[in-house]
């Protein structure tokens, strides 16, 4: 049988020491627990803003807008000294010989009742304008260049028509502006292929809101294959 010789204090001392080690070691425990707690945490918010911008980056594309040069939407306001018809005053019949259209180039109006291809289609001359017409109503944008249009801008629009679904491409020498673009309902004169109005008219108005048959196809129609 064994004693313990420690009088009385020196006992309740030893007790004491024994539980404030025994308080730190639950403390340090707790504190790690939460420490891990909040750095997990903040990484799961961290992934979650980063998923959320992917998302939100990738809608631009997937409507089929064009971006800007820094890569942001275009197609908010309105585009500078565009000019634009009633709808409701285009009329949309389909008719077998040519059409004397208010404006040059056409953005609406009776016209064949086949589409040009318009599948992202440079043609290298001039179209009818009743078969193109029928493709503006598909939602196409138009682009149209004369002579007086400078080669390099040419080459230019053609790269990003080339790359853009639902817009055409051609020649237009009668036409009042060097380079114009047209959709239903709407057209501007641009003052190059640098103007941000091509960005922003290509944003607004491919497969746009003026479309009068969203979802038409702008393959299977004439002109080069689309």
């Amino acid at each position: 049988m064994s004693f313990d010789r420690r009088t009385r204090p020196e006992q309740m001392r030893d007790a004491d020491r024994t539980r404030d080690r025994r308080n730190r070691v639950v403390a340090i425990a707790l504190s790690t627990l939460v420490v891990a707690g909040l750095v997990g945490f903040g990484s799961y918010l961290v992934l979650d803003s980063s998923e959320a911008k992917e998302q939100t980056s990738g809608a631009v594309t997937e409507d089929g807008k064009q971006p800007t040069e820094d890569g942001s939407a275009s197609a908010a306001g309105p585009v500078t000294g565009e000019k634009s018809w009633d709808a409701k005053k285009l009329t949309r019949n389909h008719v077998a010989g040519d059409v004397k259209y208010a404006m040059r180039p056409p953005v609406g109006g009776d016209h064949n009742q086949a589409w040009l291809n318009c599948d992202g289609v440079v043609y290298e001359k001039a179209v009818n304008d009743v078969n193109a017409v029928h493709s503006l109503e598909h939602g196409a944008v138009w682009v149209t260049y004369s002579s007086k249009a400078a080669d390099a801008d040419v080459r230019k629009l053609s790269t990003r028509v080339d790359s853009t679904p639902y817009s055409l491409m051609s020649p237009y020498e009668d036409q009042t502006g060097a380079i114009m673009l047209s959709a239903w309902g709407k057209q501007v004169t641009v003052d190059g292929a640098d103007d941000r109005r091509v960005a922003q008219f290509f944003a607004k108005y491919v497969q746009g809101p003026q479309t009068p048959e969203p979802g038409a196809p702008c393959t299977g129609g004439i002109g080069a294959a689309g």
